[in-house]
């Protein structure tokens, strides 16, 4: 038997486990070049060189390798973000706003995911996979949380708001910013509908800002209030 056939036979967990990666590598580079909303099965088998058929034995679905890679975006933010916040003893809100932000900026094809996972990637995926995203974005949003606690003057609650709004913020921006090829050729032909065209490198920065200076200071006023 050649090393290639019995590569292509083994049934090892270290076997699979490399599969697996492959296929997310491969998922990962598609949808990083073309979009999320591209990316297909038969193209995440083809670029990983496995036949589609045999996918089903690591994924359930392209949705399922898709809210994995969701999963180690949101992991890989929050650690990026709980140190950028940990550089200042006491966070304004630009600081927060910055440290959030930048993070997120940096990581596009994490933007693009966060607008699919409870559209569709959570629907079309295992309850085991959707487990385990939801334990990693339930870590990743306390680990934030808990920094922003510690070092600004925002409580708790109001921390984990912010968190969730400013990726929920991420999300809507993003395909905004990045419209349709349609779209693009509507605004170049009818330039009175371009106004309302996002520039996400501009526009998102600006509105965490201010979604952080609004949360802060409606805590403060209820707190005056009560």
């Amino acid at each position: 038997m050649s090393s290639g056939s019995a590569f292509q036979r083994a049934y090892s967990a270290e076997h699979k486990a490399q599969r697996a990666s492959d296929l997310a590598d491969a998922a990962r580079t598609l949808a990083a070049r073309d979009g999320v909303r591209a990316v297909t099965l038969t193209s995440i088998a083809q670029h990983a060189g496995v036949h589609a058929s045999a996918v089903r034995r690591y994924y359930s679905s392209r949705e399922e390798i898709l809210l994995t890679l969701a999963r180690e975006g949101i992991e890989d933010w929050a650690e990026d973000a709980v140190a950028r916040l940990a550089r200042y003893d006491r966070l304004s809100a630009a600081d927060i706003a910055h440290a959030l932000v930048a993070g997120l900026r940096k990581r596009p094809l994490f933007c693009d995911l966060l607008t699919h996972v409870t559209l569709s990637l959570e629907h079309e995926s295992s309850y085991e996979c959707v487990r385990d995203f939801k334990v990693s974005a339930s870590r990743a949003i306390n680990s934030v949380s808990d920094t922003l606690t510690a070092r600004s003057a925002l409580d708790r609650t109001t921390a984990e708001e912010l968190v969730m709004a400013v990726l929920a913020l991420a999300a809507q921006l993003w395909q905004a910013g990045h419209p349709s090829q349609n779209t693009l050729r509507l605004y170049r032909e009818e330039p009175q509908l371009a106004h309302v065209a996002i520039d996400f490198e501009y526009t998102f920065p600006r509105l965490a800002t201010a979604l952080v200076d609004g949360l802060a200071a409606g805590r403060h006023g209820q707190a005056d209030v009560e």
